[in-house]
């Protein structure tokens, strides 16, 4: 039900799903709209913002030929946007042979429809082009069960469109419908019947992820999360710190489904290194909804690396729109994740900037300058994400059972055994601890 992105065919004008979703094909010519709205706190500039849309559009293969801020008054229920600048738009994009317009911002579904009407063009928004992107790059089972939750959310809205294929009566004895219901009531109702399916799914992958925690919690490795921003380079990071190939690439959301490694640190047998999907502003709900259980694995994490890329010009902006999503996870209360500041990219920064920033690193011990691309910093970034997962290190007296090997093993393994005494068949163990891997050896049923 929800919109696909399309290789072979491109679509005609309207070309629309019964569900109300437009085809979006790779290689579309398209103009894209960045409405400055009379918001406050705005945190970018208009350039930085056409400049991402632009990089969203790029990322599933859309060919902008066009894209340009328009300055937004007063906001015109019909259109979101003013006569005149509608009218621009449509001149644009009939001389520029578009065909479609990508609105970065969200849209009403009158809106939409109108705009449609008057540019004479397919149109999405901000939301519709995040969950194309999110459509395509989802790989797994449970990224692709989330993402078509998201898409449905989304186009349950859209079903208010005034299409004649949404307006049909259908018959009393139809396998879909009862006496008088019409097409949309119809549609209406298959999407909740399909979102009430993929929710029970979902609750089951959620019930198999927190087991799969609850595993790892018992296990005697910490766990570092990476988030940041997207495109910010978590995955280049990750592939330096593990070895391992997963897709980094130069574009927006080239990563979504977290993944795990496992990594070696200073004082630790083993540490899991987790991959997280990127950040971005103005996140479309539906996907912040339906990614709430991916983003768990970042709450559970013993340690965040937040990697920023600081070679941007809106780092401070960015980095205030990760907070922003780590809050809503309640990682920033007491009792939170420590953190680390991975500050990434230095290799791309001018001579003099990057001076400024090594000196403003060396006054933080929360910061780390890097590259992930050169290698540079990675070793004091492995330092210090050591020295955070044994911060509030405590000696505790332990007595075991000669006979339980395998916890005495979990000592050795995940803390610093100082002393160790075999008198008859008890052991005596003087080991150094960090809170959370004293709570975790007293979960194994240790006194």
């Amino acid at each position: 039900m929800a919109a696909r992105l399309t290789e072979n065919r491109r679509p005609t004008l309207n070309n629309f799903d019964g569900n109300g979703a437009i085809e979006v094909a790779r290689g579309e010519r398209a103009v894209i709209a960045v409405p400055e709205l009379p918001r406050e706190g705005a945190r970018r500039s208009a350039e930085a913002r056409v400049k991402e849309a632009e990089g969203l559009a790029a990322a599933i293969g859309i060919d902008v030929i066009a894209a340009k801020p328009f300055r937004v008054r007063s906001v015109r229920p019909a259109t979101l946007l003013g006569k005149g600048q509608v009218e621009e738009i449509a001149e644009l994009a009939k001389e520029e042979e578009a065909r479609l317009l990508i609105v970065d911002a969200p849209l009403a579904p009158i809106q939409q429809k109108n705009l449609e009407d008057e540019v004479g063009t397919k149109v999405i928004d901000r939301t519709g082009l995040i969950l194309e992107i999110f459509g395509e790059r989802a790989a797994t089972a449970e990224g692709q069960l989330q993402v078509e939750l998201a898409h449905l959310e989304y186009q349950a809205g859209r079903l208010v469109r005034s299409w004649t294929h949404l307006e049909r009566q259908r018959g009393g004895f139809g396998f879909l419908g009862g006496p008088g219901e019409t097409q949309i009531e119809a549609d209406r109702r298959m999407i909740r019947d399909r979102m009430a399916k993929i929710r029970r799914e979902l609750e089951q992958v959620k019930r198999t992820r927190s087991l799969h925690r609850d595993r790892r919690q018992r296990a005697p490795w910490p766990v570092i999360a990476l988030v940041g921003y997207t495109n910010a380079g978590k995955s280049t990071l990750f592939n330096r710190l593990t070895g391992e190939t997963v897709f980094a690439e130069n574009l927006l959301f080239a990563t979504l489904d977290p993944t795990m490694r496992d990594i070696r640190l200073s004082g630790f047998d083993k540490v899991i290194l987790s991959d997280t999907v990127g950040f971005v502003s103005d996140l479309p709900t539906e996907l912040i909804a339906a990614f709430r259980a991916t983003l768990e694995e970042v709450q559970s994490a013993d340690l965040i690396v937040h990697v920023r890329d600081m070679s941007h010009p809106d780092r401070e902006a960015q980095s205030e729109d990760v907070e922003d999503v780590l809050k809503s996870l309640g990682l920033a209360d007491e009792g939170a994740p420590p953190r680390l500041e991975a500050w990434n990219k230095v290799d791309l920064l001018s001579d003099e900037e990057r001076t400024r920033l090594l000196e403003e690193a060396k006054r933080r011990e929360d910061v780390v300058p890097i590259s992930a691309l050169t290698g540079d910093g990675l070793d004091l970034l492995r330092d210090r994400m050591s020295d955070k997962l044994r911060r509030g290190e405590q000696i505790h007296e332990i007595r075991l059972q000669a006979g339980q090997g395998d916890r005495i093993a979990w000592l050795h393994a995940r803390g610093e055994v100082l002393n160790q005494i075999l008198n008859h068949d008890e052991v005596q163990l003087s080991v150094r601890l960090s809170p959370e891997n004293w709570a975790r050896f007293q979960s194994l049923g240790a006194s």
